[in-house]
């Protein structure tokens, strides 16, 4: 049964998630739990009406070593000339999360990344990272899925300002909204207050969104605050778990493959 709401905001009122617009159908149920559609009323001041249906569930997704390849891991310990031991006993400690938090600016964490302070070529770094980021295989093309059958996908993601950098090289928002970033909110996966940020954005119930992410730590804390919760393997893992919930990724994927790489 589809779940109605209707409420009357000012002319000014701004939706800041996407609705998927389509005309009334009836929802379908998922093979493990059930999800419904929310069909939203708006009267606007100039009395127009309009009728907007919000395929549920909304899905979530982390994004490095989920979506993307993170390249802190695989590249930046070799910029600096460094094993990752050798980076992780050398760098500041707190310096990278509260540079994910938003807490300090570009220029501070130039300063502060390193625990004795040394300068390092900051362009330099950020030019490794730019040219190393990469979509996961198989991951573009189940993106492209979700998106073609009408789903509402947002990144829920540990990451500093320079998300956008991954934007700029990957173009996300092809796909997705960069809605949930820890930079922008100021709180930092696992954190629950961050997964009730999320779903009170959304203004839906936490059952209705499904979270994905590499670390079973950041799953395991959205299943218990009540969201539905993958831990991401490989792309083909995750096809298939997500169709045990419900989810249609039923499309032409010869065609989806050459849409996503052209």
């Amino acid at each position: 049964m589809a779940l109605l709401l209707s409420w009357r905001p000012s002319s000014a009122y701004n939706i800041s998630f996407p609705f998927t617009m389509k005309n009334t159908s009836s929802s379908k149920s998922a093979k493990m739990g059930s999800f419904s559609t929310i069909s939203c009323s708006i009267t606007s001041s100039s009395a127009s009406t309009m009728v907007a249906q919000r395929k549920l569930p909304i899905l979530l997704f982390d994004v490095m070593d989920t979506i993307v390849r993170d390249p802190f891991y695989h590249d930046v310990p070799a910029f600096f000339r460094m094993s990752m031991k050798e980076l992780l006993e050398s760098k500041h400690p707190t310096s990278w999360i509260e540079f994910e938090k938003g807490l300090i600016s570009e220029e501070e964490l130039t300063r502060k990344f390193f625990k004795d302070e040394r300068s390092f070529d900051m362009e330099g770094l950020k030019n490794c990272m730019r040219r190393r980021y990469s979509y996961l295989e198989g991951v573009e093309g189940l993106l492209n899925s979700l998106k073609k059958n009408g789903y509402e996908i947002h990144a829920f993601t540990n990451y500093p300002i320079w998300y956008q950098m991954i934007e700029d090289e990957l173009k996300l928002s092809n796909y997705l909204s960069w809605t949930f970033c820890s930079c922008i909110f100021g709180k930092r996966k696992p954190d629950p207050d961050f997964y009730l940020e999320v779903v009170k954005h959304l203004n839906v119930n936490a059952s209705n969104c499904i979270f994905v992410d590499d670390r079973m730590g950041n799953v395991e804390a959205a299943i218990e605050l009540g969201l539905k919760g993958l831990q991401f393997k490989n792309a083909d893992l995750l096809r298939k778990d997500l169709s045990l919930l419900g989810v249609d990724i039923s499309t032409n994927e010869s065609q989806d493959l050459i849409e996503c790489s052209s």
